[in-house]
Order: structure tokens, then C-alpha cells, then sequence
């Protein structure tokens, strides 16, 4: 009684067998897709950024990752001063450069 459940569960004598061929070239697929679509374009982003920060150099205007639009005032080797203002200054950290500003802000 158990053993023909156990024999119908298996697939009987008519279940395939192998596979194992179809199963790895399944996954190289999908793996490929994944390193096309995720990858590859968040390597091109990452290397665009380091080229971004390396070439900062003062009178940049930029704006950081946190939204504050400035001029760079000043460059070390991993801080930056930001003027944002008339005479408001703030050191932040290279990394936190998201990228050149658009547009020049409105002076009040």
C-alpha cells in the first residue's frame, strides 16, 4: 500500500530522467541575463562616479547626495568645502558628490 504511493509520487517508471544538462544551461542563462540587466550597468555607474570625484577641482559647482547645491571652495584628499552661501561654508566627505550642477541657484 505505501510502496505503490511511494512509486506513484516518484513519477513511476515513466518519470524523466537526467536533465541535469538543461538545468545548468538554465542557470548560465539566467545569470547572464542578471549580469546584463543589474550588473554591468551599476559597474558603469560606480566607475563614472570615481571619475567624477577624482576630477572635482575648486570653483566646481556640484550638488551632494544629501540635496545641498554649492561651489566647491576647496579641495583635499577626501574632504571638499562647499561655499552655499555667502559666507557659509561646510566640509563634507568626496564621496557624498552626486554629480555637477544643472543650473546656477537664484542669489536673493
Amino acid at each position: 500500500m505505501f510502496a505503490t504511493n511511494a512509486y506513484a509520487m516518484a513519477g513511476g517508471a515513466s518519470g524523466q530522467q537526467g536533465g541535469g544538462m538543461e538545468g545548468i544551461l538554465m542557470l548560465l542563462i539566467m545569470f547572464g541575463i542578471f549580469y546584463l540587466l543589474l550588473i554591468r550597468p551599476q559597474q558603469k555607474r560606480a566607475k563614472q562616479h570615481k571619475e567624477l570625484v577624482e576630477n572635482l577641482k575648486s570653483g566646481d559647482l556640484v550638488v551632494t547626495a544629501g540635496g545641498i547645491h554649492g561651489k566647491i571652495i576647496a579641495v583635499e584628499d577626501k574632504y571638499l568645502t562647499l561655499e552655499i552661501a555667502s559666507n557659509v561654508k561646510i566640509k563634507i566627505n568626496r564621496n557624498s558628490i552626486l554629480g555637477p550642477q544643472s543650473e546656477q541657484p537664484e542669489e536673493k
